[in-house]
């Protein structure tokens, strides 16, 4: 069953379910792309494992994709006893935890590689919340940095409410949710598309090697696709506010078409 919204569910972010449909959507957007891609090309999913010092409040909206390491006891350590050496005298130490409690982030991306060399094309980076975040944002821009200095085409989408909007050398477009078309022969020039709450999402294509032309990714269907297939239906309470939705007058917007759904 399709989601009540004309475009991008803000529920799905609201109530924590973005890790699982970050997962499929990045899945059958790689599937997509490999079935509209010339011959020589192919499309993978990449992936990174990054350790990053947990928050003091863990939520499973800041941190997706991760998995708490926990700190381990050095062995054979036991406490000090009083005893002296000399003029100097041991004292009893207060044993205190060190704040080293680490969550491992899986970030996946799809690359779109060309020829028996695997050459990298294309890098389509669906943002998760640690991208726009604390330390996981200064580390995918650091990233970013680095793809936009190869001549790599990067796409990035951004279909968060919450978070840091990723820099431009002007400012955005007005809107609530972007993708990002940067091709490595036009830099520093990006197409930038944006579109709010209200709108349905937009066809965003993938530049390939020329003379080769785009690909175009639809959005809207994977969007669907993902929604259908997580079953998110069943899973998502409409009942109550969006709390992503920051402006009120679109939040009483997102009510009304959630409630809509549900007569």
């Amino acid at each position: 069953m399709a989601s009540p919204f004309p475009g991008v569910d803000p529920y799905i972010e609201a109530q924590d379910f973005w890790q699982d449909f970050h997962s499929r959507f990045l899945t059958y957007a790689c599937d997509a792309i490999n079935l509209k891609l010339p011959a020589g090309y192919v499309a993978q999913l990449g992936e990174k494992l990054r350790l990053m010092e947990a928050p003091a409040r863990r939520s499973r909206t800041v941190l997706p994709d991760v998995t708490v390491l926990r700190s381990h006891r050095i062995a054979g350590r036991t406490r000090a006893s009083r005893r002296t050496e000399g003029t100097a005298a041991m004292i009893e130490p207060v044993r205190l935890p060190l704040p080293v409690e680490y969550v491992e982030v899986r970030d996946t991306w799809i690359e779109i590689h060309r020829g028996r060399r695997r050459q990298i094309v294309a890098s389509i980076e669906i943002l998760s919340p640690t991208n726009k975040t604390g330390t996981g944002r200064a580390e995918y821009l650091a990233k970013r940095r680095e793809l936009i200095q190869r001549r790599i085409h990067l796409v990035e989408l951004d279909l968060l409410l919450r978070g840091t909007r990723l820099p431009m050398a002007r400012p955005l477009p007005a809107g609530d949710f972007y993708a990002l078309v940067s091709r490595a022969e036009e830099r520093p020039q990006s197409d930038v598309y944006a579109w709010s709450l209200r709108d349905p999402i937009p066809l965003v294509p993938i530049p390939l090697s020329p003379p080769d032309g785009d690909v175009i990714l639809e959005l809207a269907e994977l969007f669907s696709v993902a929604y259908d297939r997580g079953r998110y239906v069943d899973l998502v309470d409409y009942s109550v506010p969006p709390t992503t939705v920051k402006n009120p007058s679109d939040r009483a917007w997102a009510q009304r078409t959630a409630r809509a759904r549900r007569r």
